[in-house]
Protein backbone atom coordinates (compact mmCIF):
# COMPACT_ATOMS: atom_id res chain seq x y z
CA UNK A 1 0.00 0.00 0.00
CA UNK A 2 0.91 3.68 0.08
CA UNK A 3 2.48 3.33 3.52
CA UNK A 4 4.68 0.36 2.65
CA UNK A 5 5.50 -1.96 5.52
CA UNK A 6 4.69 0.59 8.24
CA UNK A 7 2.47 -1.01 10.88
CA UNK A 8 -1.03 0.40 11.40
CA UNK A 9 -1.70 1.60 14.93
CA UNK A 10 -5.06 2.88 16.12
CA UNK A 11 -5.23 6.05 18.21
CA UNK A 12 -8.27 7.19 20.21
CA UNK A 13 -7.55 10.85 19.49
CA UNK A 14 -9.90 12.72 17.17
CA UNK A 15 -7.54 14.73 14.99
CA UNK A 16 -8.59 15.70 11.48
CA UNK A 17 -5.79 16.80 9.17
CA UNK A 18 -7.03 20.38 8.96
CA UNK A 19 -7.00 20.72 12.74
CA UNK A 20 -3.20 21.11 12.91
CA UNK A 21 -0.44 22.70 10.89
CA UNK A 22 3.27 21.90 11.33
CA UNK A 23 6.42 23.86 10.59
CA UNK A 24 8.24 20.57 9.97
CA UNK A 25 10.65 21.32 12.81
CA UNK A 26 8.68 20.30 15.89
CA UNK A 27 6.19 23.16 16.24
CA UNK A 28 2.48 22.67 15.70
CA UNK A 29 -0.21 25.33 15.24
CA UNK A 30 -3.84 24.67 16.21
CA UNK A 31 -6.95 26.28 17.68
CA UNK A 32 -8.49 25.82 21.12
CA UNK A 33 -11.97 25.93 19.62
CA UNK A 34 -11.24 22.82 17.56
CA UNK A 35 -9.01 20.46 19.52
CA UNK A 36 -10.57 21.24 22.89
CA UNK A 37 -14.10 20.85 21.55
CA UNK A 38 -16.27 18.59 23.69
CA UNK A 39 -17.45 16.81 20.56
CA UNK A 40 -13.91 15.62 19.77
CA UNK A 41 -11.87 14.66 22.79
CA UNK A 42 -14.06 15.21 25.87
CA UNK A 43 -11.79 13.18 28.14
CA UNK A 44 -8.61 15.04 27.24
CA UNK A 45 -7.48 18.45 28.42
CA UNK A 46 -4.90 20.66 26.77
CA UNK A 47 -1.93 19.08 28.58
CA UNK A 48 -2.99 15.55 27.67
CA UNK A 49 -3.54 16.45 24.04
CA UNK A 50 -0.10 18.06 23.89
CA UNK A 51 1.40 14.91 25.43
CA UNK A 52 -0.31 12.74 22.80
CA UNK A 53 0.92 14.96 19.98
CA UNK A 54 4.45 14.86 21.38
CA UNK A 55 4.37 11.08 21.66
CA UNK A 56 2.79 10.29 18.30
CA UNK A 57 4.05 13.12 16.10
CA UNK A 58 7.31 14.11 17.76
CA UNK A 59 6.01 17.59 18.46
CA UNK A 60 8.03 19.74 20.86
CA UNK A 61 5.82 22.84 20.92
CA UNK A 62 2.09 23.44 20.38
CA UNK A 63 0.89 26.97 19.66
CA UNK A 64 -2.80 27.46 20.49
CA UNK A 65 -4.95 30.17 18.91
CA UNK A 66 -8.02 31.35 20.80
CA UNK A 67 -9.45 33.55 18.05
CA UNK A 68 -10.33 33.01 14.43
CA UNK A 69 -13.36 31.61 12.63
CA UNK A 70 -14.95 31.80 9.19
CA UNK A 71 -18.69 31.97 8.61
CA UNK A 72 -19.96 28.69 7.17
CA UNK A 73 -17.20 26.67 8.78
CA UNK A 74 -18.44 23.41 10.32
CA UNK A 75 -15.16 22.23 11.83
CA UNK A 76 -15.06 24.30 15.04
CA UNK A 77 -12.23 26.32 13.55
CA UNK A 78 -9.76 24.17 11.63
CA UNK A 79 -6.48 26.05 11.59
CA UNK A 80 -5.92 25.24 7.91
CA UNK A 81 -8.56 27.85 7.06
CA UNK A 82 -6.98 30.47 9.33
CA UNK A 83 -3.19 30.40 9.72
CA UNK A 84 -0.50 28.29 8.07
CA UNK A 85 3.24 27.86 8.26
CA UNK A 86 5.09 28.74 5.07
CA UNK A 87 8.42 27.92 6.67
CA UNK A 88 9.59 27.67 10.31
CA UNK A 89 9.82 31.48 10.54
CA UNK A 90 6.80 32.54 8.46
CA UNK A 91 3.03 32.27 8.96
CA UNK A 92 0.43 33.30 6.39
CA UNK A 93 -2.93 34.10 7.94
CA UNK A 94 -6.43 35.08 6.97
CA UNK A 95 -6.97 38.78 7.64
CA UNK A 96 -9.96 41.11 7.37
CA UNK A 97 -9.55 44.84 6.82
CA UNK A 98 -13.24 45.71 6.70
CA UNK A 99 -14.51 46.73 10.17
CA UNK A 100 -18.08 46.16 9.00
CA UNK A 101 -17.43 42.54 8.03
CA UNK A 102 -18.67 39.90 10.49
CA UNK A 103 -15.18 38.35 10.57
CA UNK A 104 -13.33 41.49 11.56
CA UNK A 105 -13.25 41.11 15.36
CA UNK A 106 -12.31 37.42 15.36
CA UNK A 107 -9.61 37.72 12.71
CA UNK A 108 -8.19 40.88 14.28
CA UNK A 109 -7.95 39.01 17.57
CA UNK A 110 -6.16 36.16 15.84
CA UNK A 111 -3.73 38.60 14.22
CA UNK A 112 -2.83 39.97 17.65
CA UNK A 113 -2.26 36.45 18.95
CA UNK A 114 0.00 35.60 16.03
CA UNK A 115 2.01 38.77 16.59
CA UNK A 116 2.63 37.68 20.18
CA UNK A 117 3.85 34.19 19.25
CA UNK A 118 7.54 33.35 19.13
CA UNK A 119 9.35 30.76 17.07
CA UNK A 120 11.60 28.05 18.48
CA UNK A 121 14.45 30.57 18.72
CA UNK A 122 12.41 33.15 20.61
CA UNK A 123 11.96 35.43 17.61
CA UNK A 124 8.74 36.96 16.30
CA UNK A 125 7.26 35.27 13.28
CA UNK A 126 7.23 36.93 9.88
CA UNK A 127 3.49 37.34 9.31
CA UNK A 128 1.84 37.52 5.89
CA UNK A 129 -1.78 38.74 5.93
CA UNK A 130 -4.03 37.31 3.24
CA UNK A 131 -7.01 39.36 2.04
CA UNK A 132 -10.57 38.22 2.60
CA UNK A 133 -12.61 37.75 -0.59
CA UNK A 134 -16.09 39.14 -0.95
CA UNK A 135 -18.82 37.02 0.64
CA UNK A 136 -19.83 33.88 -1.22
CA UNK A 137 -23.33 32.74 -0.28
CA UNK A 138 -25.40 29.65 -0.94
CA UNK A 139 -28.94 29.61 -2.30
CA UNK A 140 -30.35 30.24 1.17
CA UNK A 141 -28.15 33.29 1.73
CA UNK A 142 -25.76 31.67 4.18
CA UNK A 143 -22.14 32.70 3.85
CA UNK A 144 -19.61 30.08 2.82
CA UNK A 145 -16.05 29.84 4.27
CA UNK A 146 -14.10 31.52 1.47
CA UNK A 147 -10.48 32.34 2.26
CA UNK A 148 -6.93 31.93 1.03
CA UNK A 149 -5.21 30.23 3.98
CA UNK A 150 -6.54 26.91 2.68
CA UNK A 151 -3.71 26.67 0.13
CA UNK A 152 -1.97 23.39 -0.64
CA UNK A 153 1.80 22.90 -0.87
CA UNK A 154 2.87 20.16 -3.28
CA UNK A 155 6.17 19.19 -4.89
CA UNK A 156 7.50 22.29 -6.62
CA UNK A 157 4.33 24.36 -6.31
CA UNK A 158 1.73 25.92 -4.04
CA UNK A 159 -1.89 25.63 -5.12
CA UNK A 160 -3.98 28.64 -4.11
CA UNK A 161 -7.80 28.60 -3.93
CA UNK A 162 -9.39 31.42 -5.93
CA UNK A 163 -12.99 32.58 -6.22
CA UNK A 164 -13.19 34.98 -9.16
CA UNK A 165 -12.62 37.86 -6.76
CA UNK A 166 -10.33 40.92 -7.04
CA UNK A 167 -8.56 39.69 -3.89
CA UNK A 168 -7.40 36.56 -5.74
CA UNK A 169 -4.50 38.43 -7.34
CA UNK A 170 -3.33 39.84 -4.01
CA UNK A 171 -3.40 36.42 -2.36
CA UNK A 172 -1.48 34.86 -5.26
CA UNK A 173 1.17 37.55 -5.09
CA UNK A 174 1.64 37.31 -1.33
CA UNK A 175 1.80 33.53 -1.28
CA UNK A 176 4.22 33.62 -4.20
CA UNK A 177 6.50 35.80 -2.08
CA UNK A 178 6.07 33.43 0.87
CA UNK A 179 7.12 30.41 -1.20
CA UNK A 180 10.06 31.51 -3.36
CA UNK A 181 11.18 28.80 -5.74
CA UNK A 182 7.72 27.28 -6.01
CA UNK A 183 5.26 27.85 -8.81
CA UNK A 184 2.05 29.54 -7.63
CA UNK A 185 -1.01 27.96 -9.26
CA UNK A 186 -4.56 29.30 -8.96
CA UNK A 187 -7.32 26.71 -8.53
CA UNK A 188 -10.98 27.71 -8.85
CA UNK A 189 -12.64 26.58 -5.63
CA UNK A 190 -16.05 28.25 -5.43
CA UNK A 191 -17.87 24.89 -5.89
CA UNK A 192 -15.98 23.44 -2.92
CA UNK A 193 -17.27 26.20 -0.66
CA UNK A 194 -20.75 24.75 -0.93
CA UNK A 195 -19.38 21.61 0.74
CA UNK A 196 -18.15 23.77 3.65
CA UNK A 197 -14.47 23.75 2.71
CA UNK A 198 -11.89 24.68 0.11
CA UNK A 199 -8.75 23.27 -1.50
CA UNK A 200 -6.70 21.95 1.44
CA UNK A 201 -9.86 20.52 3.01
CA UNK A 202 -10.40 18.01 0.20
CA UNK A 203 -6.84 16.69 -0.03
CA UNK A 204 -4.69 14.20 1.84
CA UNK A 205 -0.93 13.93 1.56
CA UNK A 206 0.71 10.55 1.05
CA UNK A 207 4.31 9.77 2.04
CA UNK A 208 6.87 8.89 -0.57
CA UNK A 209 7.21 5.12 -0.97
CA UNK A 210 10.08 3.69 1.04
CA UNK A 211 12.92 1.91 -0.69
CA UNK A 212 12.47 -1.84 -0.23
CA UNK A 213 15.68 -3.00 -1.89
CA UNK A 214 13.74 -4.85 -4.56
Amino acid sequence: GAFGAVALEREDLVLEGGAIDSDGCGTLLTTRRCLLSRTRNPGLDRARIEARLADRLGVRRVLWLGHGALAGDDTDGHVDTLARFCDPRTIAYQACDDPDDEHHAELAGMARELAALRDAHGESYRLIPLPLPRPVRDETGHRRPAGYANFLVINGAVLVPVYGDPADAVALERLGEAFPGRETVAVKCTPLLHQNGSLHCVTMQLPAARETGR
